[in-house]
């Protein structure tokens, strides 16, 4: 089995004549974290939309746990192992945290999703995941509770959770502490660092502090293109990524 799971080769998305991206490469290993970062307009969130098939490229190749995946709709690539987050936060309001995970987890298979005459008791009720997963994002006291009551942080972690009910490959994670407070930016930070144990995770995240701790790798792009590419220390150090995008802000902060 290859240690690569997810690839990206020469992808492109223009929007009549502008290019979103412009030929991106990109490898990202089993069980990492793998952060991409770069000011707005650098095309971080056209990439997401093209690896977990919520748009279509315009050309180049995706390939996932060695399937090409590049003309697959977003649900066959959520059937195949891909879980996504947005940057705004989408939960059921109404429903308790519990049945929230419990829908996500029941999602993936598309029979039993839009199966709304049953009620979810037995295996419909995905007990083990939804415990497991309550576990996991600290939210164990807070089962029946509405989701619409929960703080933001608490929202976002939800989140995080539903993702993770559809027991995914990969998690891509978009600005997943975006407004968070401080005291729960650990909490998250702690809660993606565990998850690349079972896990390999993609995120895009503003917090440089974040992802300097938390990321195996970092992308840097550019105008639709990757700029720079490695380690944390060797992002933080290239001349190139502070000249061009973070400035004084990769040592600490946001860009």
């Amino acid at each position: 089995m290859s240690d690569v799971l997810i690839e990206a080769v020469g992808v492109t998305k223009h929007y009549g004549k502008f290019a979103a991206l412009g030929g991106v490469d990109l490898k990202i290993r089993r069980n990492t974290v793998h952060s991409v970062i770069g000011p707005n307009g650098a095309g971080k969130t056209t990439l997401f939309h093209m690896l977990t098939g919520t748009g279509m490229t315009t050309g180049g190749r995706i390939l996932f746990d060695g399937h090409d995946v590049t003309r697959e709709p977003d649900h066959k690539r959520v059937q195949r192992g891909m879980a996504r987050s947005f940057q705004v936060t989408a939960l059921f309001a109404s429903l308790p945290v519990r049945e929230n995970l419990r829908v996500a987890a029941q999602g993936i298979s598309p029979r039993q999703a839009m199966n709304c005459w049953r009620a979810p008791v037995g295996e419909l009720a995905r007990t083990q995941v939804v415990d497991e997963v309550l576990q996991r994002i600290g939210l164990e006291r807070l089962a029946n509770t509405p989701a619409g009551e929960l703080s933001h942080g608490q929202q976002r972690r939800l989140e995080v959770g539903m993702a993770l009910a559809a027991r995914p490959k990969a998690i891509f994670l978009d600005e997943p502490t975006s407004g968070m407070g401080i005291d729960d930016l650990d909490d998250m930070k702690q809660l993606i660092r565990g998850l690349r144990d079972a896990h390999t995770v993609v995120l895009i995240e503003h917090n440089m502090n974040i992802v300097m701790d938390i990321s195996d790798t970092v992308t840097v792009m550019q105008l639709g293109r990757v700029l720079a590419e490695g380690l944390p220390g060797d992002i933080r150090a290239d001349a190139r990524v502070r000249t061009a995008y973070l400035g004084n802000m990769i040592t600490g902060g946001k860009a």
